[in-house]
């Protein structure tokens, strides 16, 4: 078993490493810290940032000294060890493939000697465990891809790839949250916003949860973008022991 490490990371920082490596155990291990951090909150904390395979915390120390803090963490890890915490939610995205929105999915399906159908149904047969969120606000760093879709990156990446585009890179698949260059082969686009500075809550999604895609025409792209553009749509979520 690994053991937990703490790391001060400046004079207003905490980094508590659970593991060496990219797994969905030690996700769960964040998941459980995070959800006491969020269930007991410790006042001079301002946020906690989940990555891979740690959680670094910011923390204000003119109100939280480090070894205070510490001693607080160490306590939320211990009882992290001895809960249930509750099912992740899976948020269910729709995905327009191929044509103008997955310029690259002829290639993805050629890379790996598969027919453009099979690309899609692969793609949208699993649930993606959301590792972390970065490169932009709100790009999920997912987990879960079939390796039978393993693409390499673009040779030379595109100066402008559109928000909601759906990509692969390697053996992971992600969703541009917003308009950013980028070199992962993009196989379709979303008409749902993952980043939206007008909401009170402007990031769609959180780690530890779980993506489930789902394959929709153009016209239900355009109708979906329509209703965004509304308010009236929202992206259906279901308990991960209901799927």
């Amino acid at each position: 078993m690994h053991p937990i490490r703490m790391e001060a990371m400046g004079d207003g920082g905490l980094r508590v490493v659970f593991g060496s490596s990219i797994s969905k155990k030690i996700n769960q291990k964040i998941r459980a810290f995070t959800f006491l951090l969020e269930e007991n909150k410790i006042n001079g904390i301002s946020e906690w940032v989940p990555s891979y395979t740690s959680v670094t915390i910011h923390y204000d120390p003119a109100r939280l000294t480090f070894d205070a803090l510490k001693k607080q963490v160490m306590q939320r890890c211990n009882e992290a060890k001895q809960i249930d915490i509750p099912p992740a939610n899976v948020y269910e995205i729709p995905v327009c493939y191929g044509g103008e929105f997955g310029p690259d999915l002829k290639n993805v399906a050629s890379h790996n000697q598969l027919e453009i159908n099979e690309v899609i149904d692969l793609h949208t047969a699993g649930e993606y465990l959301i590792y972390m969120l970065g490169f932009t606000p709100g790009f999920p760093y997912l987990g879960g891809m079939n390796e039978t879709l393993s693409t390499p990156r673009l040779t030379t990446p595109r100066s402008l790839v559109k928000a909601g585009s759906v990509g692969i890179a390697g053996n992971q698949t992600g969703v541009y949250s917003l308009d950013s260059p980028g070199g992962w082969n993009i196989i379709g686009r979303s008409p749902v916003k993952l980043f939206d500075v007008t909401k009170k809550h402007p990031v769609l999604l959180e780690a530890g949860h779980y993506i489930r895609f789902f394959s929709i025409t153009d016209t239900m792209y355009e109708t979906i973008k329509k209703q965004i553009k509304e308010g009236t749509y929202e992206v259906k979520m279901v308990k991960e022991d209901d799927v």
